[in-house]
């Protein structure tokens, strides 16, 4: 009944509110109950009256994988599934974290709480939405080319800010800025007006529409402007993907699990495109211009593929992937949506989607590792020559099953995928099964920061430390062993260390200095003293 008043009336808005209406009163926790951050509540009669209600709530991973195993039973429910899918994703091309029946929630910035972060998980958006893909044109073949030129879709419109792609290439563990005040005016707006007050507008402040080929164009160009050739999908948008133990990923971890289902996803979407009846659709400006340039660069570098790709060649294409998104997401975060949108011809997309697939290809053929299995995630770094370097983790049960599902290996290949997989550390002879990790031998706890001895000696500034019993570095235990100091965190805590004790040392000095040969003011003395004492206190106590 919802669909057929949605097309009887001209509305767009009614349209898209019946369209992803779901009679649902399903709901799914995520995790253990005690965690902190856990929020949720299953609600299933009011608590009025008693009466029942639908109402259903979940994180984004576990609605929809539950959704993709409740749509076999009801299979009228696809079209709401993907309009409610589409409709709570961002024009950058990812998702907020949680999926209510009254819209979407996102992690917010909270000092006070030690658990609270944000960031979008990397592989919500492609497998997810495939699957339901894959399912409407099964059950209900040529039904999705009816929404390709339909503006029904909208975007959500997250307070959140992704860097420009220069400063994420600095520093790729911290990425994405929240904005307060967009917080505090969608809270507003959504008091005013609703769940729709989450929604993005355009520069006439009215909710921006878009087709579904627009929507599945910044899917995919999301995962393909942070492709890195031979690697992966490179996972810089401070959330790793599904697997909690890969959390140290972020920031250098790069994906062949998400390149292997969107090899998938473009094979699926290149087939729906060779069918179309229609010949060009309109999309946003913007987002034409974001396609055009990384189109453009895939065109540039497609003679590589005729062999390994080097290093700076990586560089290079990942700059031109990485420029283009940037600079689409810059241009709405600072002007919104213009409004006007251009013609993109089937064709265009079609050769994009095929050269995509190419390098797609080349990267799984890389990857392929000399016992049969295909690596599953790979690290990434970036070199001082301008360069991109990659080294490849261990093997991992989740990569087999993505290469397995991504259509591209051919019987044989596959067949020697699961031999391999037989024989290697993954499977478990007495439970006759697979582990996601082989077992491994890690050091004690004793055995951790430990420095060796030929270590301390090819350092002249650590062995001057050690003479002269300074332990802001370094320190020797009872027993001869070597160890940096306790209490730094990582790198970045001993380079803002050593930078405030040399600026402690040069004020000083400077101090020292003055008063001998010019005769300073005390006044002065008494600033640089200030001053000297300020940077060797920040020096020692200074924590990040």
């Amino acid at each position: 009944e919802m669909g057929i008043r949605a097309r009887q009336d001209k509305d767009q808005n009614f349209k898209r509110l019946c369209l992803e209406y779901l009679p649902l009163k399903f709901s799914r926790r995520h995790g253990d109950p005690s965690r902190p951050w856990n929020k949720f509540s299953i609600n299933t009669r009011s608590e009025v009256d008693g009466s029942k209600i639908l109402d259903y709530q979940g994180n984004w991973r576990d609605i929809f994988q539950n959704w993709e195993a409740l749509v076999h039973s009801y299979p009228e429910f696809i079209e709401g599934m993907i309009h409610k899918f589409l409709n709570a994703t961002t024009f950058e091309g990812y998702n907020p974290y949680r999926v209510t029946k009254a819209g979407f929630d996102w992690e917010v910035i909270e000092p006070e709480n030690p658990w609270s972060y944000i960031g979008y998980w990397g592989d919500h958006q492609i497998i997810y939405l495939l699957k339901f893909l894959e399912f409407i044109e099964i059950y209900y073949p040529g039904k999705l080319e009816n929404y390709f030129s339909k503006d029904l879709f909208v975007y959500a419109n997250v307070p959140y800010k992704i860097k420009p792609y220069e400063a994420i290439l600095k520093d790729s563990k911290n990425t994405i800025e929240f904005d307060h005040n967009a917080e505090k005016n969608i809270q507003i707006n959504r008091k005013e007006v609703g769940v729709d007050g989450a929604l993005l507008t355009g520069r006439d402040a009215l909710i921006y529409k878009v087709n579904l080929i627009e929507k599945i164009l910044a899917t995919v160009l999301a995962k393909v402007s942070n492709f890195i050739p031979e690697g992966g999908i490179w996972m810089n948008t401070q959330r790793p993907e599904w697997n909690d133990a890969n959390n140290a990923l972020v920031g250098n971890g790069v994906s062949m699990v998400t390149l292997y289902y969107l090899r998938r996803f473009l094979k699926f979407f290149e087939g729906i495109l060779a069918k179309v009846s229609i010949t060009e659709v309109a999309i946003s400006s913007e987002l034409l211009l974001c396609f055009n340039s990384i189109k453009k660069t895939l065109e540039t570098h497609q003679f590589l593929l005729k062999g390994s790709i080097s290093d700076t060649d990586r560089k290079q294409i990942l700059d031109g992937l990485g420029a283009a998104a940037s600079v689409y997401r810059q241009t709405i975060y600072n002007e919104k949506f213009s409004g006007e949108k251009e013609t993109v011809f089937i064709d265009d997309i079609h050769s994009f989607v095929k050269i995509a697939l190419q390098f797609m290809e080349h990267s799984i053929e890389a990857n392929k590792r000399p016992d049969a299995l295909y690596h599953a995630y790979n690290l990434m770094t970036i070199e001082a020559d301008n360069a991109i370097s990659i080294s490849n983790l261990p093997e991992m049960l989740e990569g087999q099953v993505a290469v397995l599902s991504s259509g591209y290996l051919s019987t044989d290949a596959a067949l020697e995928v699961l031999d391999g997989l037989k024989a290697s550390a993954l499977f478990r002879p007495d439970q006759y099964s697979y582990i996601l990790y082989p077992n491994k031998v890690l050091p004690r706890f004793v055995d951790k920061n430990t420095i060796s001895e030929a270590q301390i000696e090819s350092s002249d500034l650590l062995k001057l430390l050690l003479k002269n019993d300074n332990k802001q570095i370094v320190t020797k235990d009872l027993v001869g062993n070597y160890h940096f100091n306790g209490n730094f965190n990582n790198v970045d805590y001993l380079i803002v260390k050593i930078v405030f004790t040399i600026l402690a040392w040069i004020t000083y000095m400077t101090t020292f200095i003055r008063m001998s040969y010019f005769n300073l003011q005390t006044k002065f003395i008494v600033r640089y003293s200030f001053l000297s004492i300020i940077f060797i206190m920040i020096a020692f106590f200074v924590n990040i």
